[in-house]
């Protein structure tokens, strides 16, 4: 097809709230390691990487050939029979993630990872109300949505039963007008405020990404989560660690975002870079934990051979290319970039994130912090002609979420800020 007949086919025959990002949307056709090709063939350098899923970069022959060799194998069974895979994928996730995390529940994406969460922690404590946090993102299903804390993602009546909202680490528009570290890192405190004010006082689980992904990578300080764990553990409740954009090594060195807030989770999500674009997602937890669940259930494609095959071929790809360290290196090396680009353009605001998970949020004045959405849009158009790709997040879209492969260097860094450099400058105030 001809990119006006995809266009069209769109407009025609998809939802029309799956929306776009540019102008003139680009139409993708191929994508080899860092970079992504549109039907015309021009070359991007894709540092988004289809929202933080393209782990260790497109149509990674590491991970591919075994897809393929799988496809010819054996391509579907379901869970109502074991099979190699799901427990080679089961037994390595085991070895890398935090603390006693050991069993596992496959399932297709990241909305239902964090439904199973839920719903595991309420049949483990017999208690039905969970904490999240506000702008956090948690999925698309009625009940991803009501843990969701920003009103774009809410619509269409969702009804937050057993759900209620805490204050979000949001240092650079703390909600509470303090300044850390003389705050205290007092928006932990309010978790237990939240607690023995808004629910019974006996709570199911605290559900919280280490960085908040669609809430614009707001990053909190140090000291947060060990303060909230002890809280949530005080009222009887689980600590469910959303990694569906932190995990697989995105925030460097660590294979867990919470293991940077040495924290051990009672059950921790995960999807996105997991495969490597595959469809796949995973609820992880404690034995004790996973055996609390009450009743059958069956996953149809949670656990596909394919999909397992891909995400144990992309953990392997993680630790043999030492992508943990990458991440790290680079993501050190990525941060002072932006830090130089923030000292040249007065429209960002703010630089945060970890390892290869970089936020930059624009304001029309450092003073006031007003939101520059628009011109936020304008970075990522004028990116986007450079031949750079990059997404965008926050409550007011004025937050530019910039994560690219595990494996990129840092001579690719150093293109991206160039474009992004001759993007800011183009940008009309």
């Amino acid at each position: 097809m001809k990119r006006s007949e995809v266009m069209q086919k769109h407009k025609d025959y998809i939802f029309p709230c799956v929306v776009n990002y540019y102008t003139e949307p680009l139409v993708a056709d191929r994508g080899e390691g860092k970079y992504l090709w549109d039907l015309e063939g021009r070359r991007y350098l894709d540092f988004f990487g289809g929202i933080l899923t393209i782990s260790v970069g497109h149509a990674n022959p590491k991970v591919t050939s075994r897809i393929k060799a799988q496809v010819d194998r054996l391509q579907h069974t379901s869970t109502v029979y074991p099979n190699e895979q799901i427990v080679a994928l089961a037994e390595k996730l085991a070895q890398i993630t935090p603390g006693r995390l050991q069993k596992s529940f496959f399932t297709n994406s990241g909305t239902e990872a964090n439904e199973a969460a839920v719903l595991l922690a309420r049949m483990a404590t017999g208690s039905f109300e969970v904490v999240a946090l506000r702008h956090g993102y948690s999925g698309h299903s009625l009940l991803a949505k009501s843990l969701t804390a920003q009103a774009p993602w809410r619509r269409a009546g969702v009804i937050s039963v057993g759900v209620t909202h805490a204050l979000s680490p949001y240092c650079y528009r703390c909600p509470l007008g303090l300044t850390y570290p003389g705050c205290g890192v007092a928006c932990a405190n309010d978790v237990e405020d939240v607690i023995r004010t808004t629910t019974s006082g006996h709570i199911a689980a605290f559900l919280a990404e280490p960085i908040q992904g669609v809430g614009g990578f707001i990053t909190p300080p140090k000291e947060y989560f060990k303060i909230v764990f002890n809280i949530i553990k005080k009222y009887g409740g689980l600590f469910i660690s959303d990694e569906v954009q932190t995990g697989f090594g995105r925030t460097g060195k660590k294979w867990f975002g919470i293991e940077h807030w040495e924290v051990e989770p009672d059950i921790l999500t995960t999807a996105k870079g997991m495969g490597n674009g595959v469809p796949v997602g995973a609820t992880v937890a404690t034995p004790e934990i996973a055996d609390a669940f009450q009743g059958m259930t069956i996953s149809t494609f949670g656990g596909n051979p394919v999909t397992s095959v891909a995400a144990r071929a992309t953990i392997e790809v993680i630790e043999e290319e030492r992508l943990l360290d990458n991440a790290h290196e680079v993501g050190n090396h990525f941060r002072s970039r932006l830090e130089e680009l923030k000292e040249k353009h007065p429209l960002i605001g703010d630089v945060r994130g970890k390892g290869l998970m970089q936020g930059v949020e624009l304001v029309k004045d450092r003073k006031t912090k007003e939101p520059a959405p628009q011109e936020t849009n304008q970075v990522m158009e004028r990116a986007k002609e450079h031949g750079l790709l990059i997404g965008k997040g926050g409550l007011y879209s004025n937050v530019l979420r910039i994560a690219p492969a595990l494996n990129v260097s840092k001579a690719d860094v150093d293109e991206a800020i160039q474009m992004l450099d001759k993007a800011f400058a183009e940008v009309k105030v």
